[in-house]
């Protein structure tokens, strides 16, 4: 990366495609804004460290990811403590509409290498090179992953198109 390359211009250049790569692992628009947010955050505290990155948008998207993992983790534990009666939940989002939905369920169901290696390609429109640089495994293991994701992707979305009829 260019040393007098500043951290805005990486903001400008990647803050996009991070969101959308996170929306599309999270489901939750708000949550990959929040999690894309901060890791540039955590970024400012180390931009010299940023600048020596050969890929600063692979570690923010590593270090977004990685938020959201943990933010997902405190919110199934906050989700357990809600069942149970001790706490109200309570719905926030805004309704979507039901291919969104189905779409999103859909990804949620494979698994997570599979899942991020589809977003990747396929929602943040990244070519299968970037894809496995940014997942750090071969090409060939894009390749076989994105075969499995869309295989499984049109079963869970023929799934959800047959009980929906059957409603």
């Amino acid at each position: 990366m260019n040393p007098e390359l500043d951290l805005r211009d990486v903001y400008a250049a990647s803050a996009g495609r991070l969101v959308a790569r996170l929306y599309g692992m999270t489901g939750d628009y708000a949550e990959a804004q929040d999690a894309v947010q901060e890791a540039f955050a955590r970024a400012l505290t180390r931009p010299a460290g940023l600048r020596g990155m050969d890929n600063p948008e692979a570690w923010l998207y590593r270090v977004a990811m990685n938020i959201a993992r943990s933010r997902h983790r405190r919110r199934m534990l906050f989700d357990r403590i809600a069942r149970s009666g001790r706490l109200r939940g309570s719905d926030t989002a805004p309704p979507l509409s039901p291919d969104h939905v189905a779409l999103v369920a859909a990804l949620q169901r494979l698994p997570r290498a599979t899942r991020e290696t589809v977003v990747l390609h396929h929602i943040a429109d990244l070519p299968v090179a970037a894809v496995a640089t940014i997942l750090g495994c071969s090409v060939e293991s894009v390749k076989t992953r994105l075969v499995r994701g869309r295989r499984a992707l049109a079963e869970h979305l023929r799934e959800t198109e047959k009980e929906d009829t059957r409603a």
